[in-house]
C-alpha cells in the first residue's frame, strides 16, 4: 500500500447521495410494475421533509443550508415513501413525514442524536393510526382490473376522486404477505395459497431484486458492511427454512420470505442506518439477527402482515446495551 496511509472519510452528503442512488433501481421497478403513483408519493414526501427540516433547523438556531443539503432528510422521505402505499392520500404522506422529521429526528437533537430510525417511526405511526389507508396497496399491472393516468392519480391522492365507473377495489389488492396470513387463518394450504393470481405476478420478486442490486452497490462502495444484511437475511432464511421443512403445508419457503415485504429494503437501507444501529461488528450481527427473528415472529403471529418496521424500532431500543457488551477491550487492558 502506497502513502498516504490516512485516507479521507466520505462526508455525510457523499454517503447520502450514494444511498439515494442505490434506491433508484427499486424506484424504477416500482414505476414499471405499479405505475407512476410512487413518484407523486416520493415528491410530496421530499418537499415535506425539506420544508420541515429547514423549519426545525431555524427553530433550533442551527445553520439551515449545510444541514439541509446533507441529504439525510431526503433519504428519510424516500424510505418512508417507498414503505407506504403509492396512492396514499396526500395528508397521510405529510403526516408520516412530519413525524419522522420533527418528532423522531429533531426533537431528539437532529442527525446523529436520534435513537430511533425516523422513517420507521413515521411508518409505525401511520400503520397504527390509519390501518385502512395503509393497506390499500396498488395491484400489480398484470392483475389490476383498471388503470389510472397521471392526472387521475393526482385527483385521487389530493381529492379522493376516482373516474366514473372505477372502484377502488379495481385498483388495489392485498400484499403477498397479507394474503398469505389471511389465507393461512382460513386453514388453506400453501399449495392452494400459492395458486392465487397475486402469486403469479413477478413484480414483488423484481422489487426485491432491485433492492438487492442497490444493496450490493452500497457494499461495493463500502457505505455499509456485510454484517447487518447477511445476519438479517440469514436469520429469516434459517427460521423460515426450518419451519418450512417441518411443515411445508403451513409455512412459506425461505425464498418467499426473502422476496416479500420489506426484507431487502430493511436489510440494506433501514437496518444499516449508522446512527440508530450498533457500532461494533459483533453488535451489528446481534442487532440484525434480533431484527430478523422479530420480523419473522411478527409475520407469523403479529397483527400486521410485515414486521420489519416494528422489529427495527424494538432493536433500536437495545442498541446502547448491545454496544456496551460488544465493545472490544482497550489495548493493554484485560477485559
Amino acid at each position: 500500500m502506497n502513502s498516504p496511509y490516512i485516507t479521507r472519510s466520505p462526508s455525510v452528503t457523499e454517503i447520502m447521495v450514494k444511498v439515494l442512488a442505490a434506491l433508484i433501481p427499486a424506484i424504477a421497478a416500482d414505476v414499471w410494475f405499479f405505475g407512476p403513483a410512487v413518484l407523486v408519493t416520493l415528491a410530496l414526501a421530499s418537499v415535506t421533509a425539506l420544508v420541515l427540516e429547514a423549519f426545525m433547523l431555524r427553530l433550533r438556531g442551527r445553520p439551515v443550508k449545510p444541514f439541509l443539503m446533507d441529504g439525510s432528510a431526503l433519504l428519510t422521505a424516500w424510505l418512508l415513501g417507498l414503505s407506504i402505499p403509492p396512492m396514499a392520500p396526500w395528508w397521510l404522506i405529510v403526516t408520516g413525514t412530519a413525524f419522522a422529521i420533527v418528532i423522531a429526528k429533531h426533537l431528539y437533537g437532529g442527525l446523529g442524536s436520534n435513537p430511533f430510525n425516523p422513517a420507521m417511526v413515521g411508518y409505525a405511526v401511520l400503520i397504527i393510526s390509519f390501518p385502512v389507508q395503509m393497506t390499500q396497496w396498488l395491484a400489480p399491472a398484470s392483475i389490476a382490473q383498471s388503470h389510472l393516468d397521471f392526472s387521475s392519480i393526482l385527483d385521487y391522492m389530493f381529492f379522493h376522486a376516482l373516474p366514473a365507473n372505477t372502484g377502488l377495489d379495481a385498483l388495489t389488492s392485498a400484499t403477498p404477505l397479507d394474503t398469505l396470513k389471511t389465507q393461512l387463518h382460513l386453514d388453506k394450504s400453501m399449495d392452494a395459497i400459492m395458486s392465487l393470481p397475486i402469486y403469479g405476478t413477478i413484480g414483488g420478486k423484481w422489487m426485491a431484486a432491485a433492492y438487492l442490486a442497490g444493496g450490493l452497490y452500497l457494499l461495493q462502495q463500502k457505505i455499509v458492511s456485510w454484517h447487518v444484511p447477511v445476519s438479517f437475511i440469514g436469520t429469516i432464511a434459517i427460521l423460515s427454512g426450518a419451519l418450512h421443512l417441518v411443515d411445508p403445508a403451513h409455512y412459506a419457503s425461505p425464498l418467499f420470505q426473502l422476496a416479500s415485504g420489506a426484507t431487502m429494503i430493511g436489510a440494506f437501507f433501514i437496518l444499516t442506518d449508522p446512527v440508530t444501529g450498533p457500532t461494533t461488528p459483533k453488535g451489528k450481527l446481534l442487532f440484525a439477527s434480533g431484527a430478523g427473528f422479530l420480523t419473522y415472529v411478527i409475520r407469523l403471529h403479529g397483527g400486521y402482515p410485515d414486521g420489519v418496521a416494528f422489529a427495527v424500532l424494538l432493536m433500536n431500543i437495545c442498541v446502547p446495551l448491545i454496544d456496551a457488551y460488544t465493545q472490544p477491550p482497550v489495548f493493554g487492558k484485560k477485559k
